[in-house]
C-alpha cells in the first residue's frame, strides 16, 4: 500500500513536468526582470556617486580613475578567461575555471556599472551621467580610452604566451628527437663493438651459410 493518490484512470495527480518546468522558468525570468529594474534604478547612481568621490570634481583625476578602472578592470578580466581555457586540460580544472571566471566578472563590474550609465535609458542612469558631469568630468571618455588599451594589452599577453608555449613544444620535441637519434648511435656502436670483439665484419657471412 502506497501514499501515492491516483484518479480513477490510474494516473498520478499533479502537473506534469513540462507545466514545472515551465512555471519555474517564468518565475525566474519575473524575478530576473525586477532585478534588472531595481539594479537599473539604483546601481548608476550609487557607482557615479562612488566615482565622484574618487574625482573630487576634478578633470585630472577624472581621467587617471576612467583610465585606472578601464584598462584593468578589461586586461585583467581577458587574461584570467584565457588562462581558464588554457587549463581545460588539467587534472583539476573544472574548479579552477570556475574561480577564475567568477574573479573575472568581478573585476570587469566597475566597467559594466560604467557602461550601464552610458548606455542606460532609466532615469537612474541619467542621475549618474548628471553626477559625472559635474564630480568626475572625463572618467566616462578615459574609461572608454583605457578599455581599449586594456584589451589590447591583454591581446598582446595572450600571443606572446601563446608562442612562448608554442616555442616550448617545440623545443621540446626536437630534444626529444635529438634524444632518440643518440639513443639508437649508442645502440648502433654498441653492436659495432660487440661484432669487433666477436672478431667479425658487419659484412661476414656467419658460419654455416653459403652465397647463392
Amino acid at each position: 500500500m502506497t501514499d501515492m493518490h491516483v484518479d480513477e484512470t490510474g494516473s498520478r495527480k499533479g502537473l506534469p513536468p513540462w507545466a514545472k518546468k515551465t512555471i519555474a522558468v517564468v518565475v525566474a525570468l519575473i524575478v530576473f526582470v525586477i532585478a534588472y529594474y531595481v539594479l537599473a534604478a539604483f546601481v548608476p547612481r550609487w557607482w557615479a556617486q562612488r566615482i565622484a568621490g574618487l574625482a573630487e570634481g576634478g578633470m585630472t583625476r577624472g581621467v587617471l580613475w576612467g583610465l585606472l578602472f578601464g584598462i584593468l578592470c578589461t586586461a585583467i578580466p581577458i587574461a584570467l578567461l584565457a588562462w581558464a581555457w588554457q587549463v581545460r586540460n588539467w587534472r583539476y580544472h573544472r574548479g579552477l575555471q570556475i574561480t577564475m571566471v567568477v574573479l573575472a566578472l568581478v573585476i570587469v563590474l566597475p566597467n559594466l556599472m560604467t557602461l550601464a550609465i552610458v548606455m542606460g535609458t532609466g532615469n537612474g542612469a541619467h542621475a549618474g551621467e548628471r553626477i559625472l558631469d559635474v564630480d568626475a568630468p572625463g572618467f566616462r571618455g578615459a574609461t572608454l580610452i583605457g578599455a581599449i588599451v586594456g584589451a589590447l594589452l591583454a591581446l598582446a599577453f595572450i600571443a606572446a604566451l601563446t608562442r612562448y608555449r608554442k616555442r616550448g613544444r617545440e623545443l621540446k620535441r626536437a630534444r626529444g628527437d635529438l634524444e632518440q637519434h643518440r639513443i639508437e648511435r649508442e645502440r648502433l656502436d654498441a653492436r659495432r663493438e660487440a661484432e669487433k670483439e666477436l672478431g667479425r665484419n658487419p659484412g661476414d657471412v656467419p658460419p654455416g651459410s653459403h652465397r647463392s
